[in-house]
């Protein structure tokens, strides 16, 4: 289901106030912890918040992801722990919050949106990150399997992720995200093409033009979204920020070259979007001038006819046809011709 972005009404917030802005459910939160390094890993699936601490500074890797944002008190107590600023839990548990990147003296934050097609809707979730120097928090809406391969990789130290620090591992969950989109876009485009307005049997009800519109709204959601990705990296090309290392800067480029990609493939999808709507336009004034067109045909047709029924139905008594032995059969025969001459004139003509 398209879950619209209300930027318009948002909620009016007291300062100091924390509020979820989305649909509010009764499902547990549910967080899983992985620690892991170049030689082991540990995970734990059900992890139990009321022990929570900040994370030791050793050579471990710890990743914390929370699935489920609607919470408040679990998301402030991490946040109290990382001695997280209250603005940013604010932007956490607001899903009405613009894609962004921030930068802090201990931590970075980023939130986005991820999107995924199902069943012909376009499902959108916020997405936000805290890293450190030796950690990353990840806070997703609901729960979904957009990082499953990434747990698979630590598990089974494929790759080199477990090698890496917590920059290498924002490289692989950004990729998954815009993976995703690359898969959302695939199907917009599929859905559009599927549309046949020029089918003479297609149906062009209103509701083919306002699902055409609806994906256009998306796609214009989804390039929104990539701006501030592409900005990030721009950003991190120019300076020096000590949670990236040098070997894994040319992963962050990579996601770079993928927005780009992504971007331009949004630009085309518009454009065909839009030919789409002026095609449906154009297609309903054909088809309106073909309904005008057999309309006019059929009345040029009949108006000599009841021209002459209507002389002939006069009350009049000097008609000298009336009293024609051959007279009815006349009349008839006039209008057959009359009939025939035009059909014919109409045919070379290619009215219909």
């Amino acid at each position: 289901m398209v879950v619209p972005i209300k930027f318009l009404n948002r909620k009016k917030l007291n300062p100091g106030e924390l509020s979820f802005t989305g649909k509010h459910t009764d499902s547990e939160v549910e967080l899983q912890l992985f620690c892991y390094n170049a030689g082991s890993y540990s995970e734990e699936r059900d992890f139990n918040i009321s022990g929570f601490e900040p994370f030791p500074t050793d050579d471990n890797i710890y990743w914390l992801n929370i699935h489920g944002i609607h919470n408040i008190d679990i998301v402030t107590q991490i946040s109290s722990v990382l001695n997280i600023h209250q603005l940013v839990v604010q932007d956490i548990i607001d899903i009405n919050q613009r894609p962004k990147f921030q930068q802090f003296d201990n931590f970075w934050f980023f939130t986005l949106k991820s999107a995924i097609a199902l069943d012909g809707d376009i499902a959108i979730e916020q997405l936000s990150f805290i890293m450190g120097n030796n950690y990353m928090v990840s806070f997703q809406e609901r729960k979904a399997d957009y990082f499953g391969h990434i747990r698979e990789r630590i598990r089974n130290k494929i790759g080199i992720v477990r090698e890496r620090k917590t920059d290498y591992l924002l490289f692989l969950m950004l990729e998954s995200i815009l993976d995703n989109y690359f898969k959302t876009i695939s199907e917009i485009e599929s859905i559009i093409r599927d549309i046949k307005l020029i089918d003479d049997s297609a149906d062009l009800s209103p509701e083919t033009l306002v699902n055409i519109e609806k994906y256009k709204r998306e796609v214009y959601r989804i390039k929104k979204t990539l701006f501030p990705i592409k900005d990030f990296i721009s950003f991190m090309e120019r300076e020096n920020f000590s949670m990236i290392e040098n070997s894994n800067t040319k992963y962050f480029l990579e996601i770079k070259d993928m927005c780009l990609t992504l971007i331009d493939e949004c630009d085309q999808l518009e454009m065909r979007i839009e030919s789409n709507v002026n095609l449906f336009f154009s297609v309903q004034g054909h088809r309106m001038n073909l309904v005008m067109k057999t309309l006019t045909v059929v009345a040029t047709i009949f108006i000599p006819l009841t021209f002459v029924a209507g002389i002939y139905g006069m009350n009049f008594a000097n008609i000298p046809e009336l009293t024609w032995r051959w007279g009815y059969a006349g009349v008839w025969g006039v209008m057959l011709l009359m009939f025939a001459g035009m059909m014919y004139y109409f045919r070379k003509k290619r009215w219909f």
